[in-house]
Formats: structure tokens, C-alpha cells, sequence
């Protein structure tokens, strides 16, 4: 029998209105951005799920979303099976514990005049995790935890470098012993050299304490490293969603296709610039008909300009939103 996900998201939607001005009247939009237009998927304990796209494709607005620092217009969050949305009191702190978010910038997160363990301690007595006097034990733990040595605790954010203040966040965030981390752009802020640092903590995290990770990124070189199924999305919508390894193997969205062509390739002689998306991502104020990708689409068709493409398993394997996919158009 197949365990019930952890968490769960049916059909979210989230929209911002924008203040009138030039930029709308260029845009010849509406002065609503749909940021979140649909968005469904699942996360299985101890798993990881990217969610992938350009800037702009509502990723981080998802992020917010499913802790509530944004509360959606529309469609359900369920964690263990509770639909988050309609939590108060007791319940709310509940899921705040469980369902923990890592921010892109390490340092803005954390309280410039606090010191480390005042703020990791400061966690753990608001969620009642642990007496006074066990505090500096506890966050002595933390530390260790990721790979900071216990004096850590008596300095403060800006003694430390972006990297350590990153594992600070992660410290502060496994401090009230969460199942699950919503981690949005944790490594863009950071040095080559220490992303890979921060990429290898989370996955030795999650396997020592089965923690389930939403990782959100544009990097797809970091998806295939961390993840067990990806989302990608684009202008609000996911538009391929499926196994890591299976997705990067065969791409069935033209979208897909193309942000992975776009990645870095060490191979001498191998030129796939061709196959690159093209143009840039349109305006939310004034999203395009029918498929919102079509205007960037070598494939497309009048279909595509009309009518917006299900996201389901037509022509097998995994959903994608695409009236061509499965064709032998498609995958030629």
C-alpha cells in the first residue's frame, strides 16, 4: 500500500493586484498578475520535489504560499492530511513547526543583532522544545549539525561568511524539528565552490533525519544532483512535471526541452544553442492566449494560440502540458 503524501497542493492560485501607471499601459494588461494559476503537485516523505523555471514564473510566490507568508485566492494545501488553510491557534503553530522555509538571502533572514544562539535559541523556547537550561546544549547540537563549531553561538550574522550564514538558516529552520523544508534559491547567493557545500549538507540532512525538501531553483545542474521528481513552471503554471533522471533522459514539453539545452555544457565540439528557448518570458500583467509558451514555441500551432493545453499523461509517461506531446512531431 502506498503511503498517503506529506504534503499536498490541489489547484493554487494566487493573484496581485499591480497600481496603474506607465508600465501597465505599456503591458495593455489588466493590472492583475496571475502569479499562481493552478499549481498541483505532491511530496512524499523523505522525498525531494524541484520546482524549476525562469525568474518571473511565480516560484518564490509559491514558496511563500505554502507556509502562508502569502495566503492563496484559491485551491487547498494539505499537510499529513490537514487542510492547511483553514488552521488557527494551536493548530497554525503546529504546521509552522512542521513545514519550515529557507530563504534565497542568508543574511537578511537572520536578525543582524542577535547573536547566533539567541537566535536558534529563541526557537526552541517559543515552540517549547526545550527547558532554559537545556537551551545552550540544544544549540550547541544544531551547530555541529551543520558543521559550525559550538562559538558560532556567541557571535553575531555578519561575523560570518554568506555560506556559514546559509547553515545558520538551516539550523534555525531544523531547530523545531520540522518534516519538511521549503528551501527557495538557497544557493544562488552563493560561491560555486560553496553551493556545492550547501547541496551536499542538505542531502546528508535529509537522509540522517528523512526530511522532504521543496527546492525551488533556476539551476538545473543543482536539480539533477538533489532531486527525486521536478516541476517546472512557467507564468504560473506547471507545465512538465515527472521522475528527475526520465525528464532529463526525454523532455516532453518544448519548454523543458529548452532550459535544459541551455545548460552548460563541458563537452568539447557540442554547440546546442539551437535548441534554447526562445526570446524571454512575456508579461504576467498580459499573459498570451491559449498555451502561454506558444509565442516562443517553434512547434506551435493555431491550437496552441487558442486553447491552453491539460496538464495530464497524453501519449504516456509523466503530465506535461502540451497539445503536441507524445507526437512524432514533438519528438522529432
Amino acid at each position: 500500500m502506498t503511503d498517503p503524501p506529506l504534503l499536498e497542493v490541489d489547484h493554487l492560485v494566487k493573484t496581485f493586484a499591480q497600481r496603474g501607471g506607465m508600465v501597465q499601459r505599456i503591458a495593455g494588461g489588466t493590472g492583475l498578475v496571475r502569479a499562481l494559476d493552478g499549481v498541483s503537485f505532491t511530496v512524499g516523505r523523505g522525498e525531494t520535489l524541484a520546482i524549476v523555471g525562469e525568474s518571473g514564473c511565480g516560484k518564490s510566490t509559491l514558496a511563500r504560499c505554502l507556509v502562508r507568508l502569502h495566503e492563496p485566492d484559491g485551491g487547498a494545501i494539505r499537510f499529513e492530511g490537514a487542510d492547511v488553510l483553514r488552521l488557527t491557534g494551536t493548530q497554525r503553530r503546529q504546521f509552522n513547526r512542521r513545514l519550515q522555509m529557507i530563504f534565497q538571502d542568508p543574511y537578511g533572514s537572520l536578525n543582524p543583532r542577535m547573536r547566533v544562539g539567541e537566535s536558534l535559541g529563541e526557537a526552541l523556547a517559543v515552540h517549547h522544545l526545550a527547558e532554559a537550561s537545556q537551551i545552550p546544549a540544544r544549540v550547541a547540537e544544531l551547530l555541529e549539525l551543520v558543521s559550525l563549531p559550538a562559538g558560532a553561538a556567541l557571535r553575531y550574522p555578519h561575523e560570518f561568511s554568506g555560506g556559514q550564514r546559509q547553515r545558520i538558516g538551516i539550523a534555525r529552520a531544523l531547530a523545531v524539528e520540522p518534516l519538511c523544508l521549503v528551501a527557495d534559491e538557497p544557493v544562488s547567493a552563493l560561491d560555486v565552490s560553496v553551493q556545492a557545500q550547501i547541496i551536499n549538507l542538505f542531502l546528508e540532512l535529509q537522509q540522517r533525519l528523512d526530511l522532504a525538501l521543496v527546492f525551488i531553483t533556476h539551476d538545473l545542474r543543482l536539480v539533477r544532483h538533489i532531486a527525486h521528481r521536478m516541476a517546472v513552471m512557467y507564468l504560473g503554471r506547471i507545465v512538465e512535471a515527472g521522475p528527475t533522471g526520465a525528464i532529463f533522459a526525454a523532455p516532453r514539453h518544448p519548454y523543458t526541452r529548452g532550459l535544459i539545452a541551455a545548460v552548460p555544457q563541458l563537452v568539447p565540439g557540442r554547440h546546442d544553442l539551437n535548441e534554447a528557448v526562445l526570446g524571454e518570458i512575456p508579461s504576467p500583467l498580459s499573459p498570451p492566449k491559449g498555451c502561454t509558451f506558444h509565442p516562443r514555441c517553434r512547434l506551435a500551432e493555431e491550437r496552441c494560440r487558442c486553447t491552453p493545453p491539460r496538464l495530464d499523461n497524453r501519449g504516456g509517461g509523466w503530465p506535461v502540458a502540451c497539445h503536441l506531446a507524445g507526437t512524432e512531431e514533438a519528438q522529432g
